[in-house]
């Protein structure tokens, strides 16, 4: 037997494999078991209402998907009054994504969602702060220190900070991370982008630009997990462009403790149960006992041996 679990910042995941927030459901429930994920991650959610970008909202490019939602919501009333009860039916831990405009609307939030049946907060700091004229909150380091200060004050359940591809310092934003009391690191959100429809002249998306993600994001992704792995002594969740078992081993070598899956899910609904398998039989024909044995055994240029970034033991 492969033992599979992964320890993410003190929450025992049964294997490293898990949604990306805003590709899962509940209705994927009449699917598959859910309980055969490491995590369940909800879609991102607000304090208040939101109706999200105009349309379109979705387009294909290059194998990839261009997307522009902009996190519609309920509210987190509805999300506390039906979504954590229907995942309460299940064993696997409930991790909840979280989005505000400002560091202190973040911090509120936060507290209201750390309710019992949820195990984990994931607070998507790659999206705009208001206060600081619209750039991403994990864009910089200082701004990234500021909203998981005030996060880390307003909750005692691990914070997973979601970090952004659309910045040149991906290592000081993932260290201002781990100062500031993030007890994960998830690498990464999508990268912005844009596409024109050569016939209308017209950009493709409705809010003129969105997110890329899918196979084209991976290597950028890829990247900035080893990047953060190096950077930091908190784990890394790897997230960007993974769709195959090759993938997953790809981002844990890198240095992931974990993975999460998104824009394949579209394609393949279950293919996160077709990842947890191919992974366990990957290692079991390698003759590894453990998923812990790979993660971070990237053998750098500088150096001989396969101990690079090894994980130290629960």
């Amino acid at each position: 037997m492969v033992d599979l679990s992964v320890d993410i910042g003190g929450l025992r995941l049964k294997n490293p494999i898990m949604p990306a927030s805003g590709t899962f459901s509940e209705d994927l429930a009449e699917v598959f078991d859910l309980d055969r994920l490491g995590a369940h991650v909800t879609k991102t959610i607000t304090r208040g209402w939101r109706d999200g970008n105009p349309t379109p909202r979705v387009c294909e490019v290059n194998g990839s998907m261009l997307n522009s939602i902009g996190i519609p919501s309920k509210g987190v009333g509805a999300f506390i009054e039906k979504v954590v009860p229907f995942y309460a039916h299940y064993e696997t831990p409930l991790v909840v994504s979280i989005s505000g405009n400002t560091a202190d609307e973040f911090a509120t939030l936060c507290s209201e969602v750390s309710v019992p049946g949820v195990a984990a907060i994931e607070v998507n700091i790659s999206c705009p702060n208001i206060e600081e004229d619209g750039k991403a909150f994990a864009i910089r380091p200082s701004s990234t220190h500021d909203v998981m200060r005030k996060l880390r004050a307003a909750t005692d359940l691990p914070l997973w900070a979601k970090l952004t591809p659309n910045t040149g310092e991906t290592s000081e934003v993932a260290r201002a991370a781990e100062e500031a009391g993030a007890d994960a690191l998830v690498v990464a959100n999508t990268i912005l982008s844009m596409a024109i429809d050569i016939n209308t002249r017209r950009p493709k998306l409705g809010n003129l630009m969105g997110g890329l993600s899918g196979p084209s994001l991976k290597p950028i992704a890829l990247r900035m997990a080893y990047q953060c792995a190096r950077a930091t002594s908190i784990p890394v969740i790897g997230c960007g462009g993974i769709s195959t078992v090759e993938d997953v081993i790809e981002y844990l070598i890198a240095g992931a403790s974990a993975v999460q899956v998104g824009t394949a899910t579209f394609i393949h609904p279950t293919i996160m149960l077709s990842l947890i398998d191919g992974l366990e039989d990957w290692l079991s024909n390698q003759g590894l006992s453990s998923v812990k044995d790979l993660i971070g055994t990237v053998i750098d240029g500088e150096q001989d041996e396969a101990v690079v970034f090894m994980e130290a033991a629960p």
